[in-house]
């Protein structure tokens, strides 16, 4: 069993870490397949595969990729967005076509118990259809559909939960709090991979890991607030339509911690027979409890907890700023603009410097919602600022000691936008 080559889809992902360290802890030579280099530092002094299933829709690109392979774990996977079928179907279909071809057998596929036809989502549909492409191949091919993936720290769906349980003075739930769940801890999940990728472990098997107990959310929520060494706090239940909207509304502002698609997900249901999977792979995941026990928690979890709904409200609040600034600046009076930048010498082509000045105020805005290059976005930012700032200095002095400190604010305008930025990268 040891000394495979393996090639991780998505080792730079919540999963995939684990995957990987995994497999290497066992013995065998993890390959980290990374989109666009991403994380490529974490993977120092290992071997790296750059793979984007947005663009890698050619078998014969897959040859090299796939010489000395002895097996591929892929759990590559998006929530949301415009690249959900080619990462969902297109990719996956092209690598199953690339591994017949160049002789890879084992080709163990990552899905999610709750693409179910139930579900109504693309997400749902997309994640079904790469299954039923891998299960009508050849291949020793295995498909696992974990119920919620939870580790010491988290990611996506689980970010969400702490974010709920680390939530100051109240404890929010959707709905009624009853949405089922089966966690398993992202190690139990990664111990049931090396175990299948034995010469002699069953294949063409779809399997449901799940952990050995099923627990509704406002269990979950409430077992991590006491993991945070948080205070109980009332139990807000938030109506389902609320959350809804909500979900709608952050999916169209460029993401954020929920999603139309993340909802309707949690409404379906997540929970698994766990002791079905305990049987079929020999040993029993820890329950939550016990892996909470086992990992004290500390000041950088409370930290995420507490941060992780401050973080898009950040963001919004700060593009939203810059898109006022810029439109009130368009539609004020000209003679209003060519009396601010007359001390400045710029009153003769006020015309041209408004529109300069609020479109680039427009720009900064959308691409904050857009999310575009967070900390190049920074910097753009930075220098706007700190320009208007010089600029106002020379030429209206007198903003420093305004009782309304139009000028003093722009020191925490920056922190502000330096908090975003650092914010920003999730993975």
């Amino acid at each position: 069993m040891a000394g495979q080559r393996v090639l991780v889809l998505g080792a730079g992902g919540f999963i995939g870490r684990h995957i990987f360290a995994a497999l290497a802890d066992a013995g065998h030579v993890p390959i980290a397949g990374l989109r666009d280099g991403t994380g490529t530092a974490a993977f120092a002094g290992w071997e790296i595969m750059p793979v984007d299933f947005r663009r890698d829709h050619d078998v014969a690109v897959w040859g090299k990729r796939l010489q000395g392979i002895d097996a591929v774990v892929n759990c590559i996977g998006v929530l949301t967005g415009p690249d959900s079928r080619a990462v969902h179907v297109t990719g996956p279909q092209v690598l199953r076509r690339a591994c017949e071809q160049f002789g890879v057998r084992r080709l163990i596929h990552v899905s999610a118990i709750s693409a179910s036809d139930a579900a109504g989502t693309a997400y749902a549909a997309d994640k079904r259809s790469a299954e039923d492409d891998l299960r009508a191949s050849d291949l020793d091919w295995i498909i696992l559909r974990p119920s919620l993936v939870y580790a010491d720290g988290s990611h996506g769906g689980t970010s969400v939960l702490r974010g709920l349980s680390g939530f100051p003075g109240i404890v929010p739930l959707p709905g009624d709090g009853c949405q089922i769940f089966s966690p398993i801890h992202a190690e139990d999940l990664a111990r049931a991979i090396l175990r299948l990728l034995a010469p002699d472990a069953l294949c063409r098997v779809v399997l449901e890991p799940c952990g050995p107990e099923t627990l509704t959310l406002r269990e979950i929520v409430l077992a991590w607030r006491k993991w945070l060494g948080l205070a109980a706090a009332p139990v807000i239940h938030v109506p389902m339509p609320i959350v809804r909207g909500l979900g709608r509304v952050m999916e169209r502002l460029g993401g954020g911690p929920l999603s139309a698609t993340a909802v309707r997900q949690l409404e379906v249901g997540n929970a698994g027979d766990g002791r079905q999977f305990a049987e079929t792979m020999g040993f029993t995941p820890d329950n939550l409890a016990t892996w909470l026990r086992r990992r004290p928690s500390s000041v950088q979890d409370k930290w995420h907890a507490r941060l992780y709904f401050l973080r898009p409200l950040a963001r919004i609040v700060l593009a939203v700023t810059w898109l006022l600034s810029g439109l009130i600046g368009l539609f004020a009076p000209d003679a209003f603009v060519t009396a601010a930048l007359a001390p400045l010498g710029l009153d003769a082509i006020s015309g041209i410097m408004k529109f300069l000045f609020c479109g680039l105020d427009i720009a900064i805005g959308l691409a904050l919602l857009a999310r575009w290059r967070p900390w190049t976005l920074f910097l753009i930012q930075m220098a706007v600022v700190l320009a208007y700032t010089l600029a106002l200095s020379l030429g209206a002095s007198h903003l420093w000691i305004d009782p309304f400190g139009p000028l003093v604010k722009n020191g925490v305008f920056l922190v502000l936008a330096a908090f975003v930025a650092a914010l920003e990268d999730d993975r």
